[in-house]
């Protein structure tokens, strides 16, 4: 009797574990291929590291996972199969998704802002910065304290002098 309770317990065990586990396989994805060519993945990866992936915008296209990040490296790979130069495949690229697939975007008139807006808000908020606290100063007064007052603050300051020393 004791045997056969143990092996229901074990089949329990066993059915409950397949249940836990069974939904891992959902998030499973099918592995990313790599090129067949070990110098075609060189290539691509060296390309990559200098583009920006349009769905993240944080991360290199050779870091990040998003579809697009792999359709683009799939375009890559085709295009160096098709014996094009690094210019051209990034040339490509630029003339299908604009300058700011690049993380270091050429200094153009459509690319100015990109280059220098953020030192002309630095030197804005810093001139803002400036003349609010000159303003400010102005605005400041000196206020006297009576005779009263002043022998009021002795008296206090003294009071917690006398406390401290205790």
């Amino acid at each position: 009797m004791i045997c056969q309770f143990g092996n229901v317990v074990r089949v329990i065990i066993f059915t409950l574990m397949l249940l836990l586990v069974s939904p891992l396989n959902v998030w499973a994805k099918e592995a990313i291929p790599v090129a067949e060519d070990p110098e075609i993945e060189k290539r691509m990866l060296a390309l990559t590291v200098d583009l920006r992936c349009l769905v993240c915008q944080n991360e290199s296209i050779a870091d990040s996972r998003a579809e697009f990040s792999n359709d683009i490296r799939r375009e890559i790979r085709e295009q160096i199969k098709a014996n094009k130069t690094d210019k051209e495949i990034v040339q490509f690229l630029v003339d299908r998704y604009g300058d700011f697939v690049l993380y270091n975007p050429p200094m153009k008139p459509t690319t100015i802002l990109l280059w220098f807006g953020p030192v002309i808000l630095f030197m804005i908020g810093s001139g803002s910065l400036v003349f609010y606290l000159r303003r400010r100063r102005l605005q400041i007064e000196d206020v006297a304290l009576s005779p009263e007052q002043l022998n009021e603050a002795e008296a206090l300051l003294n009071e917690d002098k006398k406390g401290k020393s205790v």
